[in-house]
């Protein structure tokens, strides 16, 4: 398959429910190269993914399994830097705080307005985390 078809069914999955959308590069039969695409997906979206894939692709079958997840209590708060509010994301076990990531979409944003290293603004979001 076109390596250029890979981003689109990127852009398409997402909209019709994939969680994540991830490729690999592996090696097949008799040495051949190929790339592994996996989709995480919920239950109630996955005959509409599966569906899509054998319409858009190369591939003449998909193989699916159940998975179990666990993550993190989340909870967002919004930190005021010098170059604008950002919210933060909290991972929480409890009511003890496990990490705090700066939301990349506000960073950009910013980094873009203030036209500034995306860094810069990701560091002042983390500072202003730990001001606290």
């Amino acid at each position: 398959m076109s390596a250029e078809i890979y981003g689109y069914l990127m852009e398409k999955l997402f909209p019709l429910g994939a969680l994540d959308v991830f490729f690999t590069p592996i090696f097949m039969k008799k040495n051949r190269p190929a790339t592994m695409l996996k989709v995480l997906v919920e239950k109630r979206n996955l005959e509409k993914i599966i569906d899509f894939i054998m319409a858009e692709t190369t591939t003449f079958g998909v193989r699916f399994y159940q998975v179990e997840r666990r993550k993190l209590q989340r909870e967002f708060i919004t930190a005021k830097t010098r170059y604008g509010n950002i919210r933060i994301k909290m991972g929480k076990i409890g009511d003890e705080v496990i990490k705090a990531v700066p939301e990349y979409e506000d960073c950009k944003k910013l980094a873009e307005a203030n036209d500034v290293p995306i860094r810069q603004v990701y560091e002042s979001a983390v500072s202003a985390i730990t001001a606290n």
